[in-house]
């Protein structure tokens, strides 16, 4: 697999001047390129440039002090030399994370040009599995401190049991108390983790059988929506499609445990709970039997600034969610197994370019180039890959 870059429309000043707002604060730091690790740059800096992503990840590193080394860590000791760097442009070498990266999973390590969303999909997963974990073990610690206090006041009580009612009534006053405020603290432990409070929204899935038209609903997590993508269209008209009822017919009918049987049955995907920050991954990437191989689909796919979904269900409680982009993920070139990544962010009211190591602003006439070019497979293109909307009531 090869990675090589392309021109994307950006100003030809790449000394960095050009990108620093005189009025902020922000750090435009490029990432270096450790041999085709442009999939996880591109994705690293979309992330970084999502506001409530970034301050929960800088918050981990200082709740987290002298805990084992892990993904997470590595992830919050990069973004912690970004935003303290003294430099405010220039590169950044993030030889740490992709050490470990490499390290825990045998999929990245090597030189090989990897998916974006493959890498996304894994991060978000084993950030939030790291997590779980802690929590997990800070709930251990507590259970194991409660017993510890019910065995004292256990005993206690078994000393004064000849003693006076009244101490015996304390006593018990201490232990619900006690008792009360570690489940408190425990129910906090057992809530999702910022990760899912983040980007976990919810689909259901509605299935109803033809037959007897019993309808079952099933609910199902997701991180990051996948939508399939057709020629000359929208973000808003693929997630449309998206929802559209499917007839299941065929091979592909469904099993009725009313009917005992199979029977043709409709379908339809809607969104249940919306997520904060809404990840959307066009599949770009479809294997085509005739070819023996995936290609690229290039087709142009207009995305809007503001976003609101319509394809949420009758009982969705935030249906009335704005998103925001904030950053997007581009793929430029002919296929999954040639071409490279850049990211492009939104920031102080201009959108800027992260080719790895260079940083450029981006010129607003050329935005319209990550729609897509045309439906001709083969052909070079810088489409949108991966799209990242923050929802204004974050």
């Amino acid at each position: 697999m090869f990675c090589f870059k392309m021109g994307h429309g950006v100003s030809s000043d790449t000394t960095g001047n050009s990108i620093v707002e005189s009025n902020s604060s922000e750090h435009y730091l490029g990432l270096v390129n450790f041999g085709n690790t442009c999939y996880c740059n591109s994705v690293l800096q979309a992330l970084y440039f999502c506001k409530p992503f970034r301050e929960h990840v800088l918050n981990y590193r200082l709740t987290q002090k002298n805990k084992k080394e892990n993904l997470l860590t590595c992830l919050a000791d990069l973004f912690h030399m970004i935003i303290t760097g003294k430099r405010r442009t220039g590169a950044l070498q993030p030889k740490k994370f992709i050490n470990k990266l490499r390290k825990e999973n045998s999929t990245f390590d090597n030189d090989m040009q990897q998916d974006a969303h493959e890498f996304l999909n894994h991060l978000l997963n084993t950030c939030g599995d790291i997590l779980i974990a802690e929590k997990k073990e800070e709930k251990d610690k507590i259970d194991n401190k409660r017993n510890k206090t019910n065995n004292i006041i256990l005993n206690n009580n078994s000393l004064q049991n000849n003693s006076n009612g009244q101490h015996n009534r304390i006593a018990a006053a201490m232990n619900f108390n006690v008792n009360n405020d570690l489940t408190t603290i425990i129910g906090s432990l057992t809530e999702e983790t910022w990760i899912h409070e983040l980007f976990q929204g919810i689909l259901v899935s509605t299935t109803k059988c033809l037959n007897c038209e019993t309808v079952n609903s099933k609910d199902e997590n997701f991180l990051d929506l996948s939508i399939d993508v057709e020629e000359n269209t929208s973000i808003t008209t693929c997630l449309r499609v998206f929802s559209n009822i499917e007839t299941l017919a065929g091979e592909s009918k469904y099993y009725c445990d009313t009917c005992s049987s199979k029977q043709e049955a409709t379908k339809r995907m809607r969104i249940k709970k919306l997520p904060r920050i809404l990840a959307l991954h066009l599949k770009r990437f479809k294997y085509f039997e005739v070819f023996k191989q995936y290609k690229k689909l290039s087709y142009r796919v207009v995305f809007p600034f503001e976003l609101r979904l319509l394809n949420t269900s009758e009982d969705c409680t935030n249906n009335d969610r704005i998103y925001d982009l904030v950053s997007l993920v581009v793929h430029c070139g002919i296929g999954p197994n040639r071409g490279h990544y850049i990211a492009v962010v939104k920031r102080d009211g201009s959108w800027l370019v992260f080719d790895d190591e260079t940083v450029d602003k981006l010129d607003p006439s050329n935005f319209e180039e990550f729609y897509g070019v045309s439906h001709d497979l083969g052909r070079q293109s810088e489409t949108s890959y991966i799209l990242f909307y923050e929802s204004r009531d974050v």
